[in-house]
């Protein structure tokens, strides 16, 4: 396409996104690379043409150096020349918002928007941002490559309150084509260049990889987006009226807990309806439950239908959210944000066992660690199971004699663990050194602990005394899924 056609093409766009509808003031996000600097050419005469003034918005993360600061000069010229309002930001003045500068991803996204919600604060109506139907494309591979559902391969959306993407229209080779047009020059971001990251990874291997097999690729992994955005969005419709319908009513009928978040004002669901409905319209439902706690990622999403399905149970989302399932209900329970015990650790996990529902509970890095009762027979239970199986057995019985809510948690001062078959009581520091855990392990190592006696390490499997035996009617059983390569 040339140039008329680019912008032509941007202008329908625009127009059936209504993304300049009612708009009286533009903030443009521009880095000074291809992208940004097309936004800018595009912009200038759609924005002229709506009587919508424009601001530039410059970040200047503070990471690369001289460069960084070369894309700084280069932004200032440019609206100098141009005769555009500039605000530059750097790292130093957002520093409560996104912490102290690192290198990442994560971290300059959060400064980039931090920077951003400052402007909109100001009274600017949005900001425009130069993501492209090429970053499009990244994104679907990435999110698919994690993990990912209806909602996730929906990708970038057109527009977001405060922020619209005028540009994904485009390929990054049509934003090359606009610059060389208006006879503008653009800077490179070095780190693009590295596969350091794993979208430099999919931008060089992947996506040349399929517009080998197709040279639309892009476009139609782009498309793609389009059409599963158009579903999410039914998805989602059918799910607010699911959980909608599904909510209940009567406090006094309900298990204590989800008695209890009822007259706190927190939505309690009836399970048997979330069952029945379609898979579909169960993930989204269960999505919008997610997405306000913690990223919405398939592994979350899966844990809570398969609560749904159980009926009993909890998932921990984070350190203060979880969702519980108990006679025929579903609900959420949060922590006081005030609420610490003294000398606990601030990392790691931290999540109150309620037995005999157990639950899944997320770890840091990524694991998941499975706990639950189950009712089985002692031969059935141990023939043909691996030896690193029984060790995370325990018998429910004389768990619960010792107590019926067990701590998921890191170490503390203090612990102390009677490793099977030793029939000693060791201070859990000194254990740990005579195992030879590696020291970098030991304050992140998951434990399930009753006070300061430890029942259960990660690794090693419960204490002396609990394991199942002949007469066991009931077992706690501990599964440890993909954390830190230890596997239970």
């Amino acid at each position: 396409m040339n140039y008329e056609e680019i912008l032509q093409t941007v202008r329908g766009f625009c127009a059936r996104e209504k993304l300049l509808d009612g708009k009286k003031h533009l903030a443009l996000a521009v880095s000074g690379g291809a992208d940004s600097m097309a936004l800018l050419c595009l912009m200038r005469p759609l924005a002229g043409e709506k009587g919508i003034a424009l601001t530039v918005c410059h970040v200047n993360h503070g990471l690369r150096g001289e460069t960084a600061d070369r894309d700084e000069a280069f932004v200032r010229e440019v609206c100098a020349r141009l005769g555009l309002p500039l605000r530059v930001f750097h790292a130093a003045e957002l520093e409560a918002e996104a912490g102290k500068p690192r290198a990442g991803e994560d971290w300059a996204r959060r400064l980039r928007y931090a920077c951003f919600e400052r402007v909109l604060a100001d009274g600017i109506d949005a900001v425009a941002t130069a993501h492209t139907g090429s970053d499009q494309a990244e994104t679907l591979l990435f999110r698919l490559a994690r993990g990912t559902g209806l909602h996730g391969a929906a990708g970038i959306r057109p527009s977001r309150p405060g922020y619209l993407r005028p540009l994904l229209c485009l390929t990054r080779a049509d934003t090359e084509a606009v610059c060389r047009a208006c006879g503008e020059r653009w800077v490179t971001d070095e780190t693009n260049d590295a596969d350091d990251y794993a979208r430099n990874r999919l931008r060089h291997g992947a996506l040349p990889a399929l517009c080998g097999v197709n040279s639309a690729a892009e476009c139609n992994l782009a498309r793609f987006c389009e059409k599963a955005a158009k579903a999410d969005e039914y998805f989602a419709r059918q799910a607010d009226a699911l959980l909608a319908s599904a909510r209940a009513t009567d406090a006094e009928s309900l298990p204590g807990g989800a008695g209890y978040a009822l007259r706190s004002g927190q939505p309690v669901w009836l399970s048997e309806p979330l069952r029945q409905t379609d898979p579909l319209i169960l993930d989204m439902a269960l999505h919008s439950l997610v997405e306000p706690v913690r990223d919405a990622e398939e592994k979350y999403i899966r844990l809570l239908a398969d609560l749904v399905e159980r009926g009993s149970g909890a998932v921990q989302l984070t350190d203060a959210v979880r969702f519980c399932a108990r006679d025929g209900v579903l609900w959420r329970e949060e922590a006081d944000k005030n609420t610490r015990r003294q000398g606990e650790k601030a990392d790691g996990p931290k999540f109150e066992v309620s037995l005999p529902e157990g639950g899944d509970y997320p770890l840091p890095g990524g694991g998941t660690l499975h706990i639950r009762v189950v009712s089985a027979c002692f031969e059935e239970k141990t023939q043909g199971v691996h030896k690193k199986d029984l060790k995370n057995q325990a018998d429910y019985a004389k768990i619960n004699s010792i107590c019926p809510v067990l701590r998921l948690r890191c170490r503390q001062p203090g612990d102390r663990f009677r490793p099977a078959g030793r029939g000693v009581d060791r201070e859990l520091r000194k254990w740990m050194n005579e195992a030879g855990i590696p020291p970098r392990e030991r304050d992140t190592l998951p434990l399930l602990a009753a006070g300061r006696q430890v029942l259960w390490v990660c690794g090693e499997g419960f204490a002396d005394g609990l394991a199942p035996g002949p007469d066991t009617g009931q077992l706690l059983q501990v599964e440890l899924e993909n954390f830190g390569g230890i596997e239970s």
